[in-house]
């Protein structure tokens, strides 16, 4: 399996998004599909085979199988299908000059890309356009929150 950039991997439906789950443990956690199923409470490997073939599995074991696949594209696809965004608690760390250039790279493209589309609609992949400002969107938001977190720090527990 070639390497994904899996921190730009959005599914396009419910099987594209269990799959990319089970891709990212296999590629990032080397668990096959049988350790997956054991890991999920003694679901059946034959089971969760069926489940990511069909794109169907039960409501109440996506939260598991998410944590033991250690990513939420699951999650991510429910809330995008039904008109809403994910963005992933900040925990109030600061970020380096790298990831302020990336947010800047990203907000220039959506930005380029929507000023295009609206010169010519036509000449625009609309597909496209509506990931580049779905990750702006995710981006500033995680930076709004992860602002409010250094006005506002949590408080530690004490051991």
């Amino acid at each position: 399996m070639p390497p994904r950039n899996w921190k730009r991997f959005r599914a396009n439906n419910l099987p594209d998004a269990l799959r990319g789950c089970k891709d990212y443990a296999l590629q990032h956690r080397q668990m096959s599909v049988a350790r997956i199923a054991e890991l999920m409470g003694g679901v059946s490997e034959d089971s969760l085979y069926g489940w990511l073939s069909k794109g169907r599995m039960p409501a109440v074991l996506i939260p598991t199988f998410e944590m033991v696949c250690g990513v939420h594209f699951v999650t991510d696809w429910l809330a995008a299908s039904a008109g809403r965004m994910v963005i992933a608690m900040p925990k109030g760390r600061k970020v380096n000059d790298a990831e302020l250039l990336q947010i800047n790279e990203d907000c220039t493209k959506a930005m380029t890309k929507l000023a295009a589309f609206y010169a010519d609609p036509s000449k625009v992949d609309t597909a496209e356009l509506m990931e580049l400002l779905q990750r702006h969107l995710e981006q500033v938001a995680f930076q709004h929150q992860n602002v409010g977190q250094y006005i506002a720090p949590q408080l530690e527990f004490e051991s």
